[in-house]
């Protein structure tokens, strides 16, 4: 395994020659250029290379990649836990205790040859199935960090002291099947985010120049809004993820209820799923950090075999419907799930 060199692939850039590897965020203000992956639990890994180039993401190559077989998925949450959950934070609801919080569950499969398992060749695939803007890899072997992610979702994007992000929340197969209760959702998770970025942003410096458009997606669509700001002085990235992180589209409102709930209700660690995967180029005082949905890590902590994960959830207000809300991660995981099987169908998953 240990073969497999360390390198980061994103926005048409390679970058490898691994030079460091810190958990501290201030290094993002140091010099160089850094993969940054950080789990929504809080673990930070932040990589910087020395050789970072121009280079497409190469073709896939038949065989190249081996997933799980296409029934070999498991999910920490069954149906009946999954819409029992929903039915609970609503019950959060009703008390005050919450307006609404994102519930999620992570799937896990086998991987058939991990020894060979390159995480890299999977983004190949995700590149031609599922074409997403923050698409990217981590490979850190050593570090125990194997991300493929197709994310659609910006968390953060720097530029010298400006700050932008992009939340979704809102998702159906077409415009026609968003609801008022998504649009409601979405409005409610950009007042989180204009919250979080006003802690760390120069006074009345935060906007909102974009509420709820629609956006294509392969399979899907979703609300996305946009919310900016300028840093005010002494803040850098240390500051700029204390004040924001995890990220307000996948926990809740307010963020730390919704925090609460979600520790209770889930069984899994989300891991890099809802956390922060992207790149900072320290030098230039730029960075492009997305919320890691979509997102494919390797784990081999265990004692038995590595396995393949991969997280899918919703976000649940007064509004929701078990029923949909469950549908909803079925939607956001099975295009994803059937190109790293190599299956062409929807998978059905049990519980293990």
């Amino acid at each position: 395994m240990h073969r497999l060199f360390p390198m980061a692939r994103f926005g048409g850039r390679v970058a490898c020659d691994l030079r460091d590897v810190t958990s501290d965020p201030a290094a993002l203000d140091s010099t160089g250029f850094w993969a940054v992956a950080a789990d929504f639990e809080g673990r930070l890994r932040c990589a910087r290379f020395g050789d970072v180039r121009t280079e497409p993401v190469p073709a896939a190559v038949p065989g190249r990649w081996r997933g799980p077989a296409a029934g070999d998925w498991t999910s920490s949450l069954d149906h009946d836990a999954y819409t029992s959950g929903v039915r609970r934070i609503r019950e959060h609801i009703a008390a005050g205790d919450v307006y609404q919080a994102n519930l999620c569950r992570v799937l896990t499969a086998p991987l058939p040859d991990p020894d060979t398992a390159d995480i890299d060749a999977l983004t190949s695939l995700l590149a031609r199935g599922n074409p997403a803007p923050y698409a990217g890899t981590i490979r850190l072997p050593a570090h125990g960090v194997e991300i493929a992610t197709a994310s659609p979702e910006l968390y953060l994007r720097r530029t010298g002291r400006s700050v932008e992000s992009g939340p979704i929340k809102g998702t159906g197969r077409t415009a026609g099947d968003l609801l008022e209760k998504d649009h409601a959702e979405n409005v409610m998770i950009v007042d989180l985010v204009r919250n979080d970025l006003g802690r760390v942003c120069a006074t009345g410096s935060v906007t909102v120049p974009q509420l709820c458009a629609v956006e294509p997606h392969p399979g899907l669509v979703h609300l996305v809004s946009t919310v900016r700001g300028e840093l005010g002085g002494g803040t850098g990235w240390a500051e700029l993820l204390a004040a924001t992180f995890p990220p307000g589209s996948v926990t809740g409102a307010p963020k730390s209820s919704a925090l609460d709930i979600i520790e209770a209700l889930e069984t899994a660690r989300r891991g890099p799923y809802c956390g922060g995967i992207g790149w900072v180029d320290a030098d230039r005082g730029t960075g492009e950090l997305a919320v890691g949905i979509r997102t494919f890590w390797i784990d081999r902590t265990g004692t038995g075999t590595p396995v393949l994960r991969f997280g899918t959830g919703a976000g649940i207000t007064w509004g929701s419907d078990p029923e949909r809300e469950w549908d909803e991660t079925e939607l956001k995981a099975s295009r994803l799930l059937a190109i790293a099987s190599g299956a062409n169908e929807a998978i059905g998953r049990t519980t293990p």
